[in-house]
C-alpha cells in the first residue's frame, strides 16, 4: 500500500511586528521614566531606579552620574531671627521716639515759633535750641525765661538711662572781651551752663558731657543775620546706648503741632 505523502505548509506569521513594538514600546517607557528620575532631583531614587532597570532588562548596573543638588534658598533678611543685641537696639530706638514725642509736647510754644527743633536719628535724639532763648548777647548766663523750659527737660529725662552730650555753637562774629577771649570759651562756657542746671535739677552729673564747638559747625549760612541767629544754638543731644545697628525713624509728636 503506497504510503501518502505528508506535505508541509510553512504558514506565514503576519503578527511578528508586534513583538518589535513591544519592544520599542518598553524602551520608551524606560526611557521617560529615567528621564522623570533625573528631573526629580534625588539622587536616593535615581540610584535605585537606575539599578531596577539594569536588573530587569538583564544589563549590569551603570555607572551613576552624580546629581547636582539645588542650593539651599537664602531666606530674606526680614525672615532672619533677630539677634538679642539687634532686638535691644529696636526696643531702645522705639523708646527714645516716645522721649523725643514728649519733649515736643514740653517745648510745644518755642517748636511752634521755631526757636526748638527736636530731631532722631541713629546717634539719638537731638534737641536744638536757638541761644536766644537761653542766652543773652555775648554772655553764658541762662535768662529766667529759659530756666522753666530746662527743668521741665531736666524733669523728664531724670530716670532715662541715657547719657547727654550738650554742646555749644556760636556765629563767626568775633568775640574778644576780659570774659571770652574768643568764641571757644563762649561756646564752652554755655554748654556747662545748661549742663549745671540739668545737674541741679535730678540728672547725674556722670551722664553729662559739656563741648564747646565755636562756629566749626554752622546749619546755615553765616553771611545773613537769619543765618547767623540760627547757628547760634545750644544741642542737647540724647545718646542711644547703640546707635550702629538701627535705621533712623522720623520723630512724631503726640500733639497736632502746626
Amino acid at each position: 500500500m503506497r504510503r501518502r505523502r505528508r506535505i508541509a505548509y510553512d504558514h506565514e506569521n503576519h503578527d511578528r511586528w508586534l513583538i518589535s513594538y513591544a519592544d520599542f514600546i518598553t524602551l520608551l517607557f524606560a526611557f521617560f521614566v529615567v528621564m522623570y528620575a533625573i528631573s526629580a532631583v534625588n539622587e536616593n531614587k535615581y540610584r535605585i531606579l537606575a539599578s531596577s532597570l539594569g536588573d530587569a532588562f538583564g544589563k549590569a548596573p551603570a555607572t551613576v552620574v552624580p546629581v547636582p543638588q539645588m542650593s539651599a534658598v537664602t531666606q530674606p533678611p526680614e525672615a532672619r531671627p533677630r539677634t538679642l543685641k539687634e532686638q535691644q537696639a529696636i526696643e531702645e530706638q522705639a523708646h527714645m521716639t516716645e522721649v523725643a514725642s514728649s519733649l515736643l509736647d514740653v517745648m510745644a510754644p518755642l517748636v511752634k515759633e521755631g526757636k526748638v527743633r527736636v530731631t532722631q536719628s541713629r546717634r539719638g535724639v537731638s534737641i536744638e535750641i536757638n541761644a536766644n532763648v537761653l542766652f543773652s548777647p555775648g554772655r553764658a548766663e541762662l535768662e529766667p525765661q529759659s530756666l522753666a523750659v530746662l527743668r521741665a527737660v531736666a524733669q523728664r529725662l531724670q530716670y532715662e538711662p541715657f547719657n547727654l552730650e550738650i554742646t555749644g555753637h556760636t556765629d563767626i562774629v568775633p568775640i574778644r572781651n576780659s570774659i571770652f577771649p574768643s568764641n571757644w570759651e563762649l561756646s564752652a562756657v554755655r554748654a556747662s551752663s545748661v549742663v549745671r542746671l540739668l545737674a541741679e535739677n535730678g540728672i547725674e552729673p556722670a551722664r553729662l558731657y559739656a563741648i564747646g564747638r565755636e562756629a566749626s559747625q554752622p546749619i546755615a549760612p553765616n553771611d545773613t543775620a537769619e543765618g547767623r541767629a540760627r547757628n547760634r544754638r545750644v544741642e542737647l543731644m540724647i545718646l542711644s546706648g547703640l546707635p550702629d545697628i538701627v535705621e533712623e525713624i522720623p520723630v512724631r509728636p503726640k500733639s497736632n503741632l502746626p
